[in-house]
């Protein structure tokens, strides 16, 4: 499996299995609800350590919640709220927008607020090591000690200085230099520190709980939006790296950014779009849907027809395991040659998703093969490996569709049928062994008119919801 590496601006093969990965994705800064843009970045991450597990790879996956931060302090100040009402308020949002989305917790969710005591060591001993200074209760790092500085984000120094200010009552050495622990202003939340009451810098938070929950100095991959390139991860290698000694992560990993009908979502233009309004409209599979329509390095667009598309999408997977569902698996017998379009698809399949977890593409493939899938369900019994390969084909759609893409489609073999539904298809299945036409298609409109479509085949008659 090969993953597009930020750093070395190249694809490079993960470890040969057996192996472990420790993987780190930047989470939420919870000051506000969650947008779209941050379901593409939980959704897409989420997957990848999905599809790792399911090639063979043990992996542990932390991502963080930035609990303490400026956003955060302006939020509390705007709203009339104390800063903890704040909180607790968007983590519990957090929470319910990953439920609905159907994505369960990392293995680890820090909070930055419960590993305070490890940062200020972490700045300690930048500061024995002279990348640290303080001025006043404020730390800032020396960004001219790390030489390698810009390496992620491909920016000289002296580029960087170009689009650099300094605060009003900064005191910094060098403009470039970035905080690591910021004095406390009255009112605002602080711990107790050796320059004085503070709180971190949200670049240190971090480096520090990537480093303390995944047990390794250097992380196998690190996580997170084209936007954090600089300069958050920029600033975590530094300080990481200027500690250590070591690399801080072999792989970067970044998604492309979201916008919405070609424009960048924002408030002030009214198109943004948090994570509930967007399901009050959308299924949460049609959104996986989206995100899985395009690379994950690419920028994509949201647009309600896009979204009716994929609600399509959804419908033509559901359709097929309704179809595959009324075919009885009695003697579940498979002969290779009537299955080949299943081994040829599922090799792309994979092979797709091992090259950079090419999703768009590997959807492709599996669009190819639910095709394949009809068409012989549509063939219609020939011998006694019909069922078999039938049930083979919708095993490894639902391991790949539900199991490692995680769409909802766990129902979709049973959408239950009402008793009287029930008696409606049976009698038209009588009706039409004993040739009678007329009720036949009598039948067939009284249940379309109950949203029931009955398609007849040489394999018999089928129905599917519409």
């Amino acid at each position: 499996m090969e993953l597009y590496n930020s750093l070395t601006r190249s694809r490079e093969q993960l470890p040969s299995l057996p192996a472990r990965i420790n993987m780190y994705s930047c989470g939420v800064t919870v000051y506000d609800k969650c947008h779209i843009g941050h379901a593409r970045s939980l959704y897409t991450f989420d997957t990848l350590v999905k599809f790792m597990r399911y090639r063979g790879y043990e992996v542990r996956f932390v991502r963080n919640i930035t609990d303490v931060d400026d956003k955060i302090i302006a939020k509390a100040v705007q709203t009339g709220r104390s800063f903890n009402e704040v909180v607790e308020e968007n983590i519990e949002l957090y929470s319910k927008d990953m439920a609905d989305l159907g994505l369960k917790p990392a293995d680890v969710e820090p909070r930055a607020t419960e590993n305070i005591a490890l940062m200020i060591t972490h700045i300690e001993g930048l500061m024995a090591k002279k990348h640290a200074y303080s001025v006043n209760g404020d730390v800032y790092f020396r960004v001219r000690s790390f030489p390698s500085y810009g390496r992620l984000s491909g920016q000289s120094v002296d580029k960087m200085l170009e689009g650099v200010r300094i605060d009003k009552g900064e005191k910094k050495e060098d403009p470039l230099d970035f905080a690591l622990w910021k004095k406390a202003k009255p009112g605002e939340p602080s711990w107790p520190s050796p320059w004085g009451e503070g709180r971190p810098g949200w670049h240190i938070e971090c480096s520090c709980m990537s480093i303390k929950h995944l047990g390794t100095e250097t992380l196998d991959i690190h996580a997170g939006g084209r936007d954090l390139i600089f300069p958050h991860h920029e600033n975590e290698i530094a300080q990481a790296e200027a500690l250590t000694g070591k690399p801080f992560a072999k792989m970067w990993i970044h998604h492309g950014l979201l916008t919405i009908n070609s424009q960048k979502m924002a408030k002030s233009l009214g198109n943004f779009i948090t994570v509930q309004e967007a399901l009050r409209k959308y299924s949460a599979s049609a959104f996986k849907l989206f995100f899985l329509s395009t690379h994950y390095a690419s920028s994509i667009d949201y647009t309600d027809d896009k979204l009716a598309d994929m609600e399509k999408g959804i419908a033509k997977f559901k359709a097929l395991f309704i179809r595959a569902a009324q075919v009885p698996e009695t003697e579940l017998k498979v002969r290779l040659e009537d299955v080949e379009f299943l081994v040829e698809a599922k090799e792309k399949i994979i092979q797709a998703m091992d090259e950079d977890f090419n999703t768009a593409l590997a959807l492709g493939y599996v669009f190819e093969l639910m095709t394949a899938a009809n068409r012989f369900i549509d063939a219609g019994k020939q011998d006694d490996y019909f069922e078999g390969s039938i049930h083979a084909v919708i095993r490894f759609l639902q391991e790949f569709l539900i199991h490692v893409l995680g769409l909802d489609l766990e129902g979709a073999a049973a959408e239950v049928l009402s008793a009287e539904e029930k008696l409606l298809i049976e009698e038209r299945n009588d009706a039409r062994k004993a040739k009678n036409w007329k009720r036949s298609d009598e039948l067939r409109d009284s249940l379309k008119t109950r949203g029931i479509l009955v398609e007849d085949g040489k394999s018999g008659q089928t129905w599917r919801r519409v």
